[in-house]
């Protein structure tokens, strides 16, 4: 199935911008930021929302859960899993299981990155490894579907990272936000750019709609922003305009929540509602 194989994929690279993210180390200077990021376990019910002719997939269900902990000083620590049904038109389906595990450490640079899909309980794909980032540059140690090692130049987001930036650009009223990304997803091996829209910010009542209302009361920060990232692939030589891989739209919420979760594939979307939070303390750096 073409369209399973590539949602998986996609997905795989969506993990941590999903859900904080839904969900990014960076260079030292500009992980020293002190957003007041709540730790959290947000559930997420998903299904298929447009869907072109010929993609084959004629219905998707699942559930997504993301949890997030942590601080500046001891690291954030992400643990990410989405369990999906797809059914295509002869009403064949398959199950996939996308479960990733990071490590993130601002103050030395360092990220550590577990990923593996199954595949009807069976395991498709799995990937491990770190990197480590600095000002001007990444280096990548793979052990997992091979050991591997590469730099590459630039300066370069993890996952938790990026999301504080991106909301202290919002904080600042910028409307776009560039970034190049490495959250270890897919091969492990790729780092993707990316250009954040952020949408006038939104404070008072915020109506629930889709969401379930008493989640929503729980999120505990009043300035949000309405965000839509775009990824693309730069080994891609497209030629032109470039195309994204994928984008993702959602409410961000200046603690780190998001809702509202529309994951585009261009030929199929796939909707998520907000259907429980766990909030748990803030811990302080000691």
């Amino acid at each position: 199935m073409s369209a399973f194989a590539a949602a998986v994929r996609a997905l795989s690279l969506a993990a941590a911008v999903c859900a904080s993210s839904l969900g990014m180390g960076v260079a030292p200077a500009q992980s020293a930021g002190s957003l007041p990021l709540v730790p959290h376990r947000a559930v997420y019910d998903m299904k298929l929302g447009d869907a072109a002719e010929g993609t084959g997939i004629a219905a998707l269900t699942g559930r997504m859960v993301y949890e997030f902990s942590g601080n500046s000083c001891d690291g954030y620590s992400v643990t990410f899993r989405f369990v999906s049904r797809f059914e295509d038109e002869g009403g064949l389906s398959q199950v996939t299981d996308l479960r990733t595990s990071s490590f993130e450490e601002p103050q030395s640079g360092r990220y550590q990155f577990l990923t593996q899909t199954y595949v009807d309980q069976a395991l498709s794909e799995e990937t491990r490894g770190t990197a480590t980032a600095t000002r001007d540059r990444l280096r990548i140690a793979l052990a997992v579907p091979e050991e591997k090692k590469l730099d590459i130049n630039g300066q370069v987001y993890f996952p938790i990272s990026h999301l504080k930036a991106m909301i202290e650009a919002a904080k600042r009223g910028e409307s776009f936000f560039e970034a190049e990304v490495f959250d270890g997803a897919e091969t492990g091996d790729k780092v993707y750019a990316t250009g954040a829209v952020i949408g006038a910010r939104q404070e008072g009542a915020d109506a629930a709609g889709e969401d379930d209302a008493a989640a929503v009361g729980k999120i505990g920060a009043g300035a949000r922003w309405p965000v839509t990232i775009s990824y693309f692939d730069p080994t891609l030589d497209q030629g032109g305009e470039a195309t994204p891989v994928y984008q993702i739209s959602f409410l961000l919420y200046e603690n780190g929540v998001t809702r509202r979760l529309v994951l585009d594939y261009g030929d199929f979307k796939i909707e998520g509602q907000l259907k429980d939070l766990v909030v748990y303390p803030l811990t302080d750096c000691q």
